[in-house]
């Protein structure tokens, strides 16, 4: 199960998510508690693993600004979250090493996902960021032949149900494991991330393991 761990905001939190197994980190440049600024996240991603994937989070920005941050900073992807048109979203996946385009559960846009050509597709809650759950039946068959990363409220209690409900291809986790705003609780962090690993199928493998060659990339 592929575990991305958002709204990171400093090192320490950052190494500790990698250390207990994190596989992806992401980044906000959005407004938001979470916001960090460019620099800070450079000097980060200098010192995470090459295997772990690195992403900035963006929401109605610029594409040509989104490429330019990632590729600066040395972020090995986007994550778009706000209303991005299906042609801005192609014009930065051409552009960086790995796209995710994200939808609020329920919106009808979600319906054409395949026309953005993401790598793949985060389905949040409709008020991102508020640590609710929504229905997960919402999830059922929204994304054909993409890769679905599930989010919003996650958080060590319920996100082996949700695995369990939606089958995903991986979470992705913010509120769930913070004591506040941009700030990881370890305990929480750590209980996450093996309840997902725990939850993940034993025969949970296919032909290709992974949207993008993160060795490669």
């Amino acid at each position: 199960m592929f575990v991305k761990v958002c709204g990171t905001t400093s090192e320490e939190d950052a190494l500790l998510a990698v250390a207990l197994g994190a596989d992806a980190l992401g980044f906000v440049f959005a407004p938001s508690p979470r916001q960090v600024a460019t620099s800070v996240v450079a000097h980060i991603a200098r010192r995470i693993p090459p295997e772990v994937i690195t992403v900035g989070v963006f929401s109605n920005e610029t594409p040509e600004r989104v490429v330019e941050v990632v590729n600066t900073v040395g972020l090995k992807g986007a994550q778009l979250h706000g209303n991005e048109s299906p042609e801005a979203t192609r014009w930065v996946a051409e552009r960086v090493g790995v796209t995710i385009k994200a939808f609020a559960a329920g919106q009808r846009a979600i319906s054409n996902a395949a026309d953005y050509r993401a790598d793949v597709v985060l389905l949040d809650a409709p008020s991102p960021g508020s640590g609710k759950v929504f229905d997960w039946r919402l999830a059922e068959g929204v994304v054909d032949g993409s890769r679905l990363l599930l989010a919003g409220g996650l958080d060590p209690v319920n996100v082996a149900e949700a695995i369990a409900r939606v089958h995903p291809w991986g979470v992705d986790v913010v509120t769930g494991v913070e004591s506040r705003p941009g700030r990881k609780d370890p305990r929480k962090l750590r209980a996450f991330i093996a309840a997902a690993k725990s939850a993940a199928p034993p025969d949970y493998r296919g032909d290709d393991a992974a949207p993008y060659d993160w060795q490669e990339g």
